[in-house]
């Protein structure tokens, strides 16, 4: 048995819901499902991605994050500024990993250029790890640093070694190209809540992790670009998740933030507030740190919870 076949029934078509074959150069699904018994197929991406978003999926030419912020959000994470966020993540999926006997796969939904995936894949238990984001240029940047790490789901591991197969998807998160109950886990950093569509293809009692700002996140920074601030409600969804999911832990998480003028600019453009504030305040507070750091804290919060066994 290849490496292609072990994970074979976790993808199915976007197009026809057909189970789908992954390879080292065309994914292509069996057409069982299709009208016309037709076998779709969808190419691997030199980068190393494959590209499984339909065009009638798109609500635009170029979905999800720009090139830009992807990059600026890369500088400014490799920084280490949002390393507490991290580590307490990596602390908080190693026991749910750890109680299995079997390598779990694990979904990271809206990945982006993989910061976290990029650690969730140094975690041991994590057979298949699926990347996915609506964002072609995030999941190219990611699946180019797991190809260089060797990584990639077609790349042979060194020999005696185990390590997870990294899988950088490109695709919607609503309309996950994943066989019902196929996931162990998934992870939510700052990425879309989608009860019905997790709980699809999240296995019994598999869990869901998800990370969001907590109230007072970049309090300082939101009132020198807002006249009027209003708070993160970080959990407002939580009732949306009640019918699958029962909520086992809540973890909180900040960091004070030293910021020059390039990591301040990053930050802002990796963030909603590049465009929701005017471009006079985003100057004047861009001005201000040329006489000072600026000064900010971070503030996160982690919600650990376990799908309802009867969903």
């Amino acid at each position: 048995m290849t490496d292609f076949e072990k994970p074979v029934s976790l993808f199915i078509c976007p197009l026809c819901q057909s189970p789908m074959q992954p390879a080292a150069d065309t994914w292509r699904c069996d057409g069982s499902l299709h009208p016309k018994q037709t076998k779709h197929p969808f190419d691997v991406a030199r980068q190393g991605y494959v590209n499984l978003l339909p065009v009638q999926q798109k609500k635009s030419k170029t979905p999800g994050d720009s090139q830009a912020s992807i990059e600026a959000r890369q500088r400014f994470l490799d920084a280490g500024h949002y390393q507490p966020l991290r580590a307490l993540l990596e602390q908080q999926m190693r026991p749910l990993l750890g109680q299995s006997d079997t390598a779990a796969n694990w979904l990271d939904v809206g990945c982006g250029e993989g910061y976290y995936t990029q650690a969730m894949a140094q975690i041991d238990g994590i057979a298949s790890l699926l990347a996915v984001d609506i964002s072609k240029p995030a999941v190219s940047t990611l699946a180019k640093a797991s190809k260089a790490a060797g990584q990639l789901w077609y790349q042979q591991p060194k020999e005696g070694a185990t390590q997870t197969a990294v899988y950088p998807l490109v695709t919607s998160a609503a309309h996950l190209p994943l066989r019902a109950r196929s996931v162990t886990g998934i992870s939510s950093i700052f990425s879309p809540i989608l009860p019905e569509a997790f709980a699809k293809v999240l296995c019994d009692t598999g869990y869901l992790i998800i990370a969001k700002p907590d109230s007072q996140h970049l309090a300082s920074m939101r009132e020198a670009l807002f006249d009027s601030v209003r708070e993160h409600d970080s959990d407002k969804f939580l009732h949306e998740l009640a019918p699958h999911f029962t909520l086992l832990a809540t973890h909180h998480v900040s960091t004070e933030l030293s910021l020059a003028a390039n990591d301040l600019a990053d930050l802002m453009i990796m963030t909603p507030y590049a465009y929701r504030a005017r471009s006079d305040k985003r100057e004047a507070l861009l001005a201000s740190v040329e006489k000072a750091a600026f000064e900010t804290e971070a503030k996160f919060v982690v919600y650990i919870l376990q799908k309802k066994a009867s969903i």
